[in-house]
């Protein structure tokens, strides 16, 4: 009797398991070709904010990729992920790196997510940190790289990155910091938006902090060898 049930249970797991990866195919499949409107980390942003004020809302505003200056795609690539264009979804010295970093520290100071694996975070899943989610972010990942080229990982990646407190995406970064569209940025400028991506709701309130403009220069200087899609 506990064997059958067993088994039946079994089953049940691979049947809800087969469901949530064809659920998560049939997202990735559509979004390769039609923007997304919103994601789920943009929808628990939103909804914190209407704790505080019910009529908040978030600002994006969708550009094609030819209408985000390149200097921001550069910027991006140099200070999140230079092997961006070559690696397929993991950068495993970086992740190695991450881990010898946090052990060096004593606690999580780098995570060593590529591009595409923040992509496959923001869209689908939750900021919390366990084992079940990062299964799930291996999973969108290896579909993203497989699916799409890196041109559209890194375009919608552009569109839907939060950028500060109800900030989303280059356009409405661009235009909530420096008054410019997106296809406008300037090398500095482009470089301190990238710097601002790890913490952006601290660097929102805190625009002049040290730490932004040293790695400002940082990612400067790293931006004519950074190479996009």
């Amino acid at each position: 009797m506990g064997l059958r049930w067993f088994r039946r249970l079994l089953w049940l797991c691979l049947g809800l398991g087969c469901l949530w990866f064809l659920w998560l195919l049939g997202w990735v499949l559509f979004w390769g070709w039609v923007n997304p409107g919103s994601t789920h980390f943009m929808e628990l942003r939103l909804a914190e904010l209407r704790e505080k004020n019910p009529k908040a809302a978030l600002q994006q505003q969708w550009v094609p990729y030819a209408r985000i200056s390149i200097h921001l795609k550069r910027a991006v690539i140099a200070a999140e992920d230079a092997k961006f264009v070559d690696h397929e979804g993991f950068d495993w010295d970086g992740i190695q790196k991450a881990i010898e970093k946090n052990e060096k520290k004593g606690r999580f100071v780098a995570g060593g997510s590529t591009i595409s694996q923040q992509l496959a975070k923001n869209l689908f899943l939750s900021p919390s940190k366990n084992f079940w989610r990062k299964g799930n972010e291996v999973v969108i990942t290896l579909l993203l790289e497989q699916l799409w080229s890196k041109e559209r990982i890194f375009e919608v990646y552009l569109n839907v990155i939060e950028w500060g407190n109800g900030i989303f995406g280059a356009e409405a970064a661009a235009r909530h910091y420096y008054g410019i569209s997106a296809a406008r940025l300037g090398p500095e400028q482009a470089a301190r938006l990238a710097g601002m991506v790890p913490n952006p709701r601290f660097y929102d309130k805190n625009r002049n902090a040290p730490g932004l403009m040293r790695k400002t220069a940082i990612i400067l200087g790293r931006m004519p060898s950074a190479e996009i899609p």
